[in-house]
């Protein structure tokens, strides 16, 4: 289906993507073009030759979906839109989006080339909400630009009405109806919510907030404490075992009705030295009813060098006389 605005995800993870990898600066200044100006649907208002930082153009698009700013932005970053739009289809595909095509960068296009799907859009959804920094603008319900002298309102009226919502971005045309990508956090629950050619403004927010309720009210996540780890025996080392290390705990997705109580196994490889730092040496393993729901990884915290003669004769000589 057509997605209108929710288009800008795609645009804004290129965005981010840039400031990431320090090829864009918040402070940057991009200038408007006169194709930028002629975007019509919703808009700042850009004057050809205007120059506002990124920032601001990053505000213009997440708050006020403006497609003269997404232009301009596609063309600072891309050289051309049409650039811009090459590599935000390079994006989609590497992130497995594969019913998915762009022909521009805001949506507004009436092109049947351009087109995704519900499941597309939250897997960009969920691309773009790893740059944390999104959820200043997405959670902005006014701000103002050019000093005050142009006000923003957020499109996304959930901000304000549902309880949990962190964003995310909304789209309407006559082609595309009326959609919404909806991102909400409960107790360490994050959801997406996605819904395309809705017949009203009102109906998309109303069937978003039904879809994030479902998940809520079905679905928690558990996040069970790591076992306590001892120091694990090595043979052939220079000392005789090694200090373990384990990754962070995870969130175990459950149906709200899973009932027992998540079991953790730990085991060990059978461990010769010699061992470098951050090598695997065992795994933790959490299980519910039998069923294996995640593992993680145990590493090593510190080299352990394997016996040697010399090692053990220059050991032997440093406990015997203090030698060094």
């Amino acid at each position: 289906r057509s997605p209108a605005s929710v288009t800008k995800i795609m645009t804004l993870i290129l965005i981010f993507d840039a400031l990431e990898n320090g090829t864009l600066k918040m402070d940057d200044l991009v200038t408007t073009s006169a194709y930028a100006k002629s975007m019509g649907g919703s808009q700042v208002f850009l004057e050809e030759g205007e120059t506002q930082d990124v920032e601001t153009m990053i505000k213009c698009i997440v708050i006020a979906s403006g497609n003269d700013a997404s232009v301009a932005m596609a063309e600072h970053i891309g050289g051309s839109e049409q650039e811009f739009v090459r590599q935000m289809n390079e994006r989609a595909a590497g992130l497995g989006m594969e019913n998915t095509h762009f022909v521009d960068c805001c949506g507004l296009t009436e092109s049947t080339d351009h087109y995704t799907t519900v499941r597309d859009i939250a897997i960009m959804s969920r691309e773009l909400i790893t740059h944390e920094k999104i959820f200043d603008y997405t959670l902005t319900w006014m701000d103002t630009v050019r000093n005050g002298e142009t006000q923003l309102v957020n499109t996304n009226k959930l901000i304000r009405s549902y309880q949990g919502i962190t964003g995310l971005k909304t789209g309407t045309t006559s082609q595309a109806g009326s959609c919404i990508t909806a991102t909400a956090e409960r107790d360490g629950l994050e959801l997406i919510g996605v819904v395309l050619g809705a017949d009203s403004t009102d109906h998309r927010f109303q069937d978003a907030a039904a879809l994030l309720d479902y998940g809520f009210a079905n679905w928690k996540v558990v996040v069970p404490k790591l076992p306590a780890l001892e120091r694990v025996p090595v043979s052939r080392g220079m000392t005789s075992d090694v200090a373990p290390q384990a990754g962070e705990s995870p969130k175990l997705l459950l149906q709200s009705t899973e009932t027992g109580e998540v079991e953790t196994n730990v085991s060990w490889k059978e461990l010769v030295a010699p061992i470098s730092k951050g090598d695997v040496i065992g795994t933790v393993q959490y299980t519910l009813n039998g069923e294996t729901l995640a593992q993680v990884e145990i590493t090593a915290g510190e080299d352990v060098e394997a016996v040697t003669f010399s090692s053990a004769l220059g050991y032997l000589l440093s406990a015997l006389f203090g030698l060094s």
